[in-house]
């Protein structure tokens, strides 16, 4: 198993406190692995096996009806005299699993974990139930960090492995693949694609018209990195003979962002320092699942793709992220934390110096004195312009700026 290292220490760290831990992200993602690494951990540090109960709600051996089933089932396997450790994987698949997860975590005796691949899980009535009780995990597919360190013998140098995970992504399943016969990628990919966009968001949400749904999630996944409106999709489908609505777009990307399938990055002014409400950008959860959509459209645009990973990084690192706006300029991302903000400018290359200069501009006119990046897939050595770090995104990506 590929150690998930940033994602369990964070569990280590809330082990024992009075918090429900949710494990959030798109499925396949790893959230069920990490559990299992955990569960590695407890037992090392003097967990019995007994203390621990695991259960896969995608398994048909836990067919549970209702929740009062599920906590029943649990709450036979405890007693006062020891500590129990219970992991939930995909809750939402039990009716109403709130009621179970909020009568196990009252217990004092019960540590409660559970993961879940929409983003409903943690809306209406459990956000309600258990405010200020819960921490979220937000999990994302392997890092490049993560990846490289998947393949025990690295045949290939690192830009090489880079490029390969440019096309092919981060899902967990996809080293054994590659390792074996990458031929069966997309075969795997397809797997992935048909649970989220057929099972999750069409069964879940009752749509029809399953090529609209893939034709709007098509356009944005073409479209990572770029500005686009809801009205714009409408008009182009509606154009290309496909006649739909701007309601019914909005409602498809809003499902694409509940299962974690795509993110929103919304536009910051800087120097007003407020949120801007249109032309947001969209970037994908993975860049293999976009390659199996879109063919060998999905390498016409290495820059954007480039940006795309960026962005999940700068997630992967905890941050909000935003699409920043200085007068009629944009910087590529402005992420913000407790800290303070950092500017992010990404290019695929500034060897050329009329690019270099356009994409240095918008960091030059921000007004403040935060931390600013120009990252490159340039070889180069990392080099400072008045201020402005320029490093390579292999380097950035494998080491903490």
């Amino acid at each position: 198993m590929i150690e998930r290292t940033e994602y369990l220490e964070q569990l280590k760290r809330f082990k024992d406190k009075d918090l429900i831990k949710v494990v959030t992200g798109i499925k396949r993602c790893g959230k069920s692995t990490l559990f299992d690494l955990f569960i590695d951990y407890l037992k090392e540090n003097g967990v019995e096996n007994e203390q621990i109960i695991k259960i896969n709600l995608e398994d048909i051996y836990y067919s549970f009806k209702d929740y009062k089933e599920l906590y029943d089932y649990v709450n036979k396997k405890i007693d006062t005299k020891k500590q129990y450790y219970v992991f939930l994987d995909e809750v939402q698949n039990v009716p109403m699993f709130q009621k179970a997860v909020d009568s196990l975590y009252i217990k004092k005796n019960v540590d409660v974990y559970i993961t879940g691949s929409n983003a409903y899980l943690l809306s209406g009535e459990l956000a309600t139930l258990l405010s200020g009780r819960y921490i979220e995990i937000k999990m994302l597919p392997l890092s490049f960090k993560e990846y490289l360190s998947a393949f025990n013998n690295l045949s290939k140098s690192n830009y090489e492995y880079f490029l390969d995970y440019m096309r092919n992504g981060g899902m967990p399943g996809n080293i054994s693949i590659l390792n074996d016969n990458p031929n069966d990628l997309d075969m795997y990919l397809e797997g992935i694609f048909t649970t989220v966009v057929y099972k999750d968001i069409i069964t879940r949400n009752d749509i029809t018209d399953k090529m609209l749904l893939e034709s709007v999630l098509k356009f944005v996944f073409d479209s990572i990195g770029s500005p686009i409106s809801i009205k714009k999709i409408s008009d182009t489908l509606t154009s290309q003979g496909m006649p739909t609505s701007n309601h019914t777009v909005e409602n498809y990307i809003s499902a694409f962002i509940q299962c974690f399938l795509i993110y929103k990055a919304e536009r910051f002014d800087v120097k007003g320092k407020k949120l801007l409400t249109r032309d947001y950008k969209y970037y994908v959860v993975d860049q293999g699942l976009r390659s199996y959509l879109l063919g060998k459209k999905a390498d016409s645009d290495m820059g954007h793709i480039l940006e795309n990973i960026v962005y999940l990084e700068l997630l992967r690192r905890g941050y909000k992220v935003y699409v920043g706006k200085v007068d009629d300029l944009e910087v590529d991302f402005v992420a913000k934390n407790r800290d303070g903000l950092k500017y992010y400018q990404v290019a695929l290359s500034v060897r050329d110096e009329k690019v270099l200069e356009r994409e240095l501009k918008s960091l030059q006119k921000t007004g403040d004195y935060y931390p600013k990046y120009l990252i490159t897939l340039d070889m180069d050595l990392e080099t400072d312009y008045e201020g402005i770090t320029k490093i390579n995104v292999i380097d950035w990506l494998l080491n903490k700026e």
